[in-house]
């Protein structure tokens, strides 16, 4: 009998471990991006490269109490979803017709880049209020799977 765990428990399981590398102050979210079952990149939100990170600087939206899902643009760090795309596209990787699988459901921004990407299907785990993105999702063809733990080896 096979004890191993099913293909996006698997893949879902590494996004809690790349979400661990996060300098967000407010949330770890973890991405991975998968054609055929291998892993092509992996993101995690935080401060761009070679940015001072927001455990130095502090947080500006939760200096100003900004909501969660809201006034994206306030914000110093990258989405993971966001970091993983960028890091195909500095390797030259192809991640059209590609799954990504994210511990958070994706915001609206992530989920642009994702339907103009090329990205197929998303596999999330926790929710992110943000009714436009799964419309968007939805409206581009991009399968959305919520990802339930139980009854999952």
């Amino acid at each position: 009998m096979d004890n191993r765990p099913s293909w996006d428990k698997y893949f879902i399981s590494i996004t809690d471990l790349v979400s661990s590398r996060s300098t967000c102050l407010r949330r770890s979210v973890g991405a991975v991006i998968v054609k055929n079952r291998h892993i092509l990149a992996t993101g995690y939100n935080g401060a761009p490269s070679g940015v001072t990170h927001c455990a130095v600087t502090g947080c500006l939206r939760k200096k100003m109490d900004v909501p969660s899902g809201e006034r994206h643009e306030l914000c110093r760090g990258t989405h993971a979803e966001q970091n993983a795309i960028v890091q195909a596209a500095k390797h030259g990787i192809s991640i059209d017709g590609a799954d990504i699988y994210v511990n958070t459901k994706p915001c609206s921004i992530c989920s642009k880049m994702i339907i103009n990407a090329g990205i197929k299907r998303v596999c999330y785990l926790g929710d992110y209020s943000d009714g436009m993105s799964e419309e968007m999702l939805k409206e581009a063809g991009v399968e959305m799977v919520r990802f339930e733990p139980s009854g999952e080896k």
